[in-house]
């Protein structure tokens, strides 16, 4: 389960085996990348983004049931793409050495 604290990772035990059945789904279509915890990923920041406070238990084991495989890989593809700042413990000097044109590596 993912370190930052989501309001509904209360339930993720209670609703692992609906998040297994889903990546299991998945992969009787042909999804092998999925896991239970990206698909939990995908619901915690796209699907749950704006989490209601008195939420009930069906209600989120429904939403994990009805996970369409495309709004699903159209996330990870989006969190595929987007990449760490490579050169954020860099300074701009050293950044500029590294990046200067006719030096020899």
């Amino acid at each position: 389960m993912k370190t930052n604290q989501h309001p509904y990772d209360r339930f993720y035990d209670s609703l692992e085996p609906a998040l297994s059945s889903k990546v299991e789904e998945f992969e009787i279509l042909g999804y092998g990348k999925a896991n239970v915890e990206r698909l939990w990923a995908y619901l915690t920041k796209k699907k749950w983004k704006k989490p209601e406070l008195d939420v009930k238990l069906f209600q989120l084991v429904s939403d994990v049931l009805t996970v369409k495989p495309g709004e699903y890989m159209n996330f990870e593809t989006v969190e595929a793409y987007r990449s760490p700042n490579w050169f954020e413990d860099i300074n701009e000097e050293e950044l500029n050495e590294l990046l200067r044109p006719g030096k020899k590596r």
